[in-house]
């Protein structure tokens, strides 16, 4: 049995199982909002992983880049309780010049949708540290990925 909370399950779509830890949750039993940032952070790290198929440090120090957060947003839709597992299906939204979008849908097993999400990373040149293009390297990668 794989006691791991979180799990990539499917590479088409990209997708990874979480499960909601107790110490996730509040006294009432629902997993604080705090927590649904994580939730979305780790998935967007694995799809990072996935559409480089290298560590994401390397590949970046390669290009002298780094990928910041620019912005990030999450909605809500259904509280989670202790044990409850969302798979959380990621695709590349837009490539922009500077910046991309990847849009997130966390579903229940039943598929309602417990959350969606919107992580927004924004190149900058290591040293001075500014905003660049998008390297043609990640540029191609990340079009593989723009449909669900």
């Amino acid at each position: 049995m794989n006691e791991s909370c979180e799990i990539v399950v499917a590479d088409a779509p990209f997708t990874v199982r979480r499960r909601v830890r107790w110490s996730d949750c509040d006294p009432a039993g629902v997993a604080f909002t705090g927590r649904f940032t994580d939730y979305l952070l780790g998935a967007v790290d694995h799809f990072i992983r996935h559409i480089l198929h290298e560590p994401r440090a390397a590949f970046m120090a390669r290009l002298g880049i780094e990928t910041p957060c620019k912005g990030m947003s999450l909605n809500f839709h259904l509280a989670l309780p202790p044990e409850a597992e969302v798979d959380i299906v990621l695709w590349v939204a837009r490539i922009g010049t500077h910046s991309f979008d990847l849009d997130a849908t966390a579903r229940l097993p039943d598929g309602r949708i417990a959350f969606e999400g919107r992580f927004s990373p924004i190149c900058i040149q290591t040293q001075p540290r500014h905003k660049v293009p998008i390297p043609p390297a990640l540029r191609e990668r990340l079009a593989l990925h723009t449909s669900r």
